[in-house]
């Protein structure tokens, strides 16, 4: 009764000072209460809530600074809107379940763990829970109305999709938290209205997530719509423009990694491929030769057996008519006899015959088993880097994967470490005699690594150790041991390495709850779960061969481990923190051997017992109670070497087994082969008279191709055509009575012309060239509808794995298969596949999306693929009826089985769909989604792009691993916003339909079948191009320096095949291509690659250095080239154009008509990198001065021996010898103005020469024997030089014209050595000294008498009358 009277004086007092504290008279508080609607108290100790019953009209109440450990008495303040209980004590939110009005609550600075009882407060739009306890969002889906939350300096670690429903969500505070992950933020990107949040407020501190690389980018990207970002302003559209771009880069560098991955896939399952069909040719040719023989022997057997029914016959009607003789009797007994024999020996060889095919068959199954499992490993092995690259892109290159190569110190010691803790005799019972390691990655991830460096830096400060380096001690790498029973697939593998050793959900194993497993010993982490596989494949009934490839390939985690203080293990305490206070880690011998002992008649222990070491001493297990403490460094994987069995092998006494068969008795009957079956022939095979008698028509084994006429044979029911050379069966049409058909053995391609068959029972078409699935399938289908047996196996089918569900599911009268019967489950499972390959209300409800954005996610994946895993916004066609279908933007097909695209007409509004892995041969039914801007169709049989033609909004386009072998221009040219297209591993030979794809930004066309440079042509008007893969390709190594090139042609490329571009590549481009006149640069001008019709070439001003067509023979027909104003060194290239009559190169550089051989002594960089550009000059080996002088005298090889006209001006030639005019042999016309020459030489082997023109040289005099060949000249131009002598122009004696003007001469005595051209017609002497004398023109009439024209004057008749009038005056004075 005292302590009753003792609280409730207590609370009275408490009453009385939150009265005191606002003013109040507490004997008044009955009626004053009612109309007071905001109380406060601060700091005042406040214990509790009381007393709120007098206050029933609150609206707001502020309590800052109490003792209050729970929230009660506020069931009276019905009205109550705004709530601050902060900096107090709660534990618990609880006591609010009657304020349905309340809009705002202050909760922080308190002890709160739990965030609920708020289910009742809809009106709510603030909340604020910062600093307190709470370690998970929760209990906020009813609270709709929220617009701030603050939930700053608490413990939460995870968002997920706990405020998915709190949409209206304007500022969000979740500073100073456990956030580590990227991934976790991106689940904010669903808060529609976030405008300001906080993760790394100033006023709280940051979440680890900030620490991270990248952190303001990736959030940015994520939420564009945000206005401030920790207190920032962010809301300027750079900002964010930068971030998109950052992050598309990204995308675009990790998109171009992944496909260089797969690339490598590919090209190792080609290997794969290749070694699997080396390795089947011996079964193969095997099962060929014995089918053949069988064949044939079965077609003797019936003969046989016709020829025995026939005698019999005879010998009834013989007995019925009694006119044999009794002897005769005697013999027919003896030859049935002889003939039953020989019957039995058929028989006997062609069984044996069947064993060795079923023998060799089972080889074929062994390999193709052995290639399936292979492929697996690799598509595994491959897909682990890409999951390591994804990672990598979604966390922005915090996380990265560094595989390990040969001379990394790294990863050779990790090699050292696990070799060095493998025990033989741990592996032995296991048939496992050795391991190998086949990679290990490297493992950087920065927010684990920080994690654990803070917790280390923290046991440091709390710890004090003996020596400086005692903590060393306590780190250690140790192998994180799996759950054996569990494998772990690719997704837990990277839930391990990004979040951390923890447990995963449903792989925790006994005593795991608390605490990380590790061990020292492969065995610990390894043997376990080899027993348990083995033991699996022991209870399943499997082969004991079979579980060795199960267990074959291991894979372990290595982490980097602070163990702390370590205590050993105590069989009485189960593994928890609780049971070992103040300890990091517990540690245990690894009891695994000792409790096998146990087991009875355990082999495996008998044999262990005997080993010869004492590893089983050093191996343990440690439990780490702090996952922060184990940091994951390493992933490796290997491969157990085990005792190889026999399976598989082809050994010899199967060959020999093989030959002893094909020897039996009797042996195959050689016979002449069939090339052309006429209707005498086919009676005649068919044993016949008139067509309606056959019935069985046997022509295995022939060369026949044809089968003209056979529909003639309207009772046949048996056709044998096995072993031929058929590549189609058009001819088979119209036989209504045939019921069994055996094609097996050609070349059969299609099925098209194949009709009317209705009896068909039976039809063998196996070991053909059949690929087509669908096309016939439907063929058969119509015109077979009664078929019972098929067999299609060992034909090139496109997808193989649907093939025989899709049969089938078809052709529904079928019981057997490719030799197997059709079960009823099996049937069932085929017509349900077949449903499933249709388009139907119900798949486009199940996979189609509704959303109007493309989702900002740092992924590599088609937006369809993206927005159908993570989007909830699925159709509703019970609220829509039948408007739902304009309301689908995303459709995903992938892996449906579709055969055809159909039912899309409505779908009016999709944007991203997706078509992968599936049956399409053709694109279809498109026609009506326009506003289509993503289309995936990878993993199909598309032979054509011509149903994408009419998408004009379409963006990216992928089309890889279909049978394409063309990109036709008209899809292309209305495609105008296409920015990505990739048609990997398809047969495309040319790009000539991607001319005008401006907007393309990355091309990839990695193995196909592109091989000529003018491919890259097709590409260069594609400036925004910045990512091009050609790996795989022909023209990689077809084309010399195929990178440069490729950079030349395309300057605007940021990464060529998967490797990034360094600057000083293109630099070395230009230098190796730049001026070069190829093949492809005509074809690019011209449009066409057809030279034969060209005759001119006219390329001035280009800045070329080199010419290079080829082949040559296409310009044949050219025979004037003009390459003015270019930077020519040498005729290069157009040497070898073979009609060439005119050749203009002035204003060059010509030094030689052949490149000029260099010295070797200090070649330049260019001449280094033009070494192997032979047409270019560089890089040979030079020549002496003396031997390349001798070069030049001697005789040369001709060339251009059509070459008439060579010009040559404006050069900067000073030596004509080192020109190798002399090539020339039949030039006529030579013209050299406008150089440096001073001498002139080399003209030796032109004697064709008519003119030649050295005007404006430097030219002194014409020494002797300059012109000594040139007997042909008719015109010599050498205007403007130095010339004072007129000397060694007797050769000239056909010269006509002699232009002079403008040198040097001087004197009149020099212009009389002109008569030794005694046909010169016109001279030119004007500029000269001499043409200021008066005499100088009489005396030249006088001198030359055919002279007609001199100094660009007609001499007339009275002129030389006058010259000659003039001479006789002179000499009568001289007389």
């Amino acid at each position: 009764m005292m302590q009753s009277d003792k609280q409730n004086q207590n609370l009275e007092e408490i009453i009385k000072e939150l009265c005191a504290c606002n003013g109040l008279s507490y004997e008044k508080v009955d009626q004053e209460g009612l109309k007071i609607t905001a109380l406060e108290m601060f700091f005042s100790g406040y214990p509790k809530m009381v007393g709120m019953k007098y206050f029933r009209n609150l609206t707001k109440l502020t309590l800052l600074g109490q003792r209050i450990q729970e929230i009660s008495d506020l069931e009276h303040c019905l009205l109550l809107r705004e709530l601050w209980i902060a900096e107090c004590c709660l534990v618990k939110i609880d006591g609010l379940q009657k304020c349905v009005h309340l809009e705002k609550l202050y909760l922080y600075c308190n002890e709160i763990s739990h965030i609920e009882n708020l289910e009742s407060l809809t009106k709510l739009n603030v909340l604020w829970l910062n600093n307190n306890l709470i370690k998970n969002i929760e209990g906020l889906h009813t609270l709709q109305n929220l617009r701030e939350v603050n939930l700053a300096g608490n413990l939460i670690e995870k968002i997920g999709s706990c405020l998915d429903f709190n949409t209206q969500i304007e500022i969000l505070n979740l500073s100073a938290n456990k956030l580590s992950s990227f991934k976790e933020l991106t689940n904010l990107s669903r808060l529609s209205n976030l405008k300001d949040l906080g993760l790394n407020d100033p006023q709280y501190g940051p979440n680890p997530v900030c620490l991270l690389h990248n952190y303001v980018i990736h959030v940015l990207y994520h939420i564009p719509h945000l206005q401030r970002l920790d207190t920032y302003n962010v809301s300027q559209k750079e900002i964010k423009i930068l971030a998109e771009t950052t992050v598309m880069k990204k995308k675009m560098y990790y998109n171009m990694h992944v496909k260089s991955i797969y690339r490598q896939l590919h090209d190792r399952l080609e290997k794969l491929k290749e070694s699997k069909n080396k390795l089947q040719n011996l079964p193969e040719s095997k099962i060929k030769l014995f089918s053949c023989n069988v064949k044939h022997l079965e077609r003797e057997l019936a003969e046989l057996q016709m020829l025995g029914q026939t005698s019999n016959n005879k010998y009834l009607k013989s007995n019925n008519l009694e006119t044999e003789i009794p002897v005769h009797d005697s013999d027919d007994a003896n030859k049935e006899a002889e003939e039953s024999d020989l019957e039995k020996a058929f028989l006997q060889k062609i069984n044996a015959l069947k064993e060795r095919i079923t023998f060799w068959n089972r080889k074929l199954d062994e390999i193709e088993k052995n290639y399936e499992m292979e492929i697996q490993k690799k598509k595994k092995s491959f897909n682990l880097v890409v999951q390591f690259l994804l990672t990598e892109l979604e966390t922005v290159g915090n996380i990265h994967f560094e595989e390990g190569l040969s001379n990394n110190p790294w990863f050779n010691c990790c090699c050292d470490l696990i070799q060095s803790r493998y025990c033989f005799w741990d592996f032995r019972s296991y048939g496992i005699i050795g391991m190998k390691i086949n990679r290990i990655f490297r493992v950087h991830n920065h927010i684990l690594r920080l994690k654990y460096e803070e917790k280390f830096q923290m046991f440091l400060e709390k710890e004090v150790f003996s020596t400086a380096e005692h903590y060393k001690e306590k780190v250690d790498y140790l192998f994180y041991v799996f759950n054996p029973e569990l494998p772990v697939n690719e997704k837990q593998l990277l839930q391990l390495l990004e979040d951390g050793l923890q447990s995963l959900a449903g792989h925790t194993l006994p005593n795991t709850k608390e605490a990380v497993l590790l061990c020292n010993s492969l065995s610990t982490c390894e043997c376990p779960r080899i027993e348990f596989l083995k033991n699996q494949a022991n209870t399943e009934g499997k082969n004991s061969s079979e579980p060795v490839e199960s267990f074959r390939q291991g894979k372990v985690i290595i982490a980097k481990v602070f163990l702390g203080h370590s205590v050993p293990f105590c069989a009485m305490n189960p593994i928890c923190q609780v049971n070992y206070p103040g300890a990091n880690s517990v540690f245990r011998p690894w009891k695994c051997l000792e409790s096998d002992k146990s087991t009875p008649d355990n082999k495996a222990w008998s044999r262990l017992e005997w080993r010869k070491c004492d590893c089983r001493l050093q191996q343990y297990e440690w439990f780490v109670f702090d996952h922060e403490l184990v940091l994951p460094e390493y992933v490796a994987e290997f491969e157990y070497t085990t005792l190889k069995s026999t399976e598989g092998f082809i050994l010899p006494y199967d060959l020999q087994r093989d030959d002893e068969v094909l020897n039996m008795q009797p042996p195959v009957k050689a016979s002449t082969k069939i090339a052309c079956l006429d209707e005498k022939t086919m009676l005649s095979v068919a044993k016949a008279s008139i067509f309606s008698q056959v019935k069985v028509l046997n022509l295995h084994g022939n060369s026949l191709n044809k089968l003209r006429d056979i529909s003639k044979l309207k009772r046949l029911q048996k056709l044998i055509i096995s072993f031929n050379e058929f590549t189609s069966l058009d001819d088979i049409y119209d036989l209504p009575n045939l019921e069994y058909f055996d094609a097996s053995h050609n070349h059969v391609i299609t099925l098209e012309g194949l009709r009317r068959l209705r009896k068909l029972r039976c039809f063998d078409l196996s070991w053909n060239q059949l690929k087509k699935i669908r096309e016939e399938i439907n063929i058969l289908r119509e015109h077979t509808p009664n078929l019972l047996s098929l067999d299609i196996a060992h034909n090139p089918w496109h997808k193989t794995a649907s093939l025989r569900l899709s049969v089938i599911g078809r052709l529904k009268a079928l019981n057997i298969l490719d030799g197997v019967v059709i079960t009823e489950n099996e049937a069932a499972e085929a017509l349900h596949y077949i449903a499933r390959s249709n388009i139907t209300q119900v798949s486009l409800l199940e996979y189609s999306r509704t959303d109007e954005e493309s989702p900002p996610v740092l992924s590599v994946l088609p937006c369809a693929k993206i927005l159908s895993q993570i989007s909830k916004n699925k159709v509703d066609s019970q609220t829509h009826l039948n408007n739902w279908y304009s309301m689908i933007t995303v459709l995903d097909l992938d892996d449906q089985h579709l055969f055809k695209i159909s039912n899309l007409e409505k779908l009016e509004h999709l944007r991203w769909a997706s078509f992968s892995n599936n049956n399409l041969t053709q694109i279809e039914g498109l026609e009506s989604c326009l506003n289509l801007e993503e289309l995936t169709l990878d993993g199909n049989c598309i032979s054509t792009l011509d149903g994408i033609s009419k998408l004009t909004k379409l963006t990216r386009l992928s089309v890889n691993n279909n049978h394409l072998t063309s990109l036709e221009r008209h899809v292309f040219q209305n495609l105008s916003h296409l920015h990505y297209i990739s048609v990997e591993n398809n047969r495309i030979t040319s790009l000539i339909g991607l001319k005008k794809t401006y907007s393309l930004i990355e091309l990839y066309i990695s193995n196909n079948f592109v091989s000529t440079n003018q491919e890259i042509h097709h590409l260069k008007g594609l400036t925004n191009l910045i990512i091009l893969d050609m790996n795989g390709n022909l023209i990689v190594w077809k084309q010399d320096n195929y990178r440069l090139f490729v950079l030349f042609h395309l300057p605007s490329l940021k990464a060529l095949d998967g490797t990034a571009v360094d600057p000083t590549e293109g630099e070395s481009a230009r230098d190796l291509f730049g001026g070069k006149l190829t093949s492809d640069m005509i074809a690019d001008r011209l449009g066409h690659s057809d030279f034969t019709e060209m005759q001119e070439l006219n390329w001035t001003a280009s800045h070329i250095r080199t010419v290079e067509l080829v082949p040559a023979d296409q310009f044949r027909n050219v025979c004037s080239v003009n390459l003015q104003n270019n930077n020519l060194t040498s005729f290069s290239g157009l040497i070898f154009l073979p009609n060439v009559k005119v050749l203009c190169l002035n204003y060059n550089r010509i030094e030689s008509i052949l490149p000029r051989q260099k010295p070797p002594n200090q070649p330049t960089n260019r001449q280094q990198l033009y070494q192997k550009v032979t047409s270019s000059g560089y890089g040979q080996q030079g020549l002496s001065k003396g031997r390349r002088d001798a070069a030049f005298v001697g005789n040369l090889p001709p060339v251009m021996q059509s070459l008439e006209v060579l010009h040559l001006g404006y050069n900067g030639i000073t030596n004509m010898a080192q020109l190798q005019l002399s090539r020339l042999k039949n030039l006529k016309l030579l013209f050299l103005q406008g150089n440096f020459i001073s001498h002139i030489e080399g003209l030796e082997g032109l004697q064709f020469l008519q003119e030649l023109v050295l005007d404006n040289n430097r030219i002194k005099m014409i020494s002797e024997g300059s012109l000594a060949k040139q007997n042909a000249l008719l015109a010599l131009h050498l205007e403007e030089n130095q010339i004072r002598e007129l000397n060694s122009l007797q050769p000239l004696v056909k010269l006509q014209k002699l232009f002079l003007d403008f040198n040097r001469i001087q004197e009149l005595s020099e212009l009389e050595k002109l008569e030794v051209i005694p046909s010169l017609k016109v001279l030119s002497v004007h500029g000269n000294p001499i043409s200021f004398k008066k005499n100088y023109r009489p005396l030249l009439l006088l001198r030359l008498p055919a002279l007609q024209v001199l100094d660009g004057t007609a001499v007339n008749t009275e002129e030389r009358m006058r010259a000659d009038y003039q001479t006789l005056e002179q000499v009568k004075q001289m007389l």
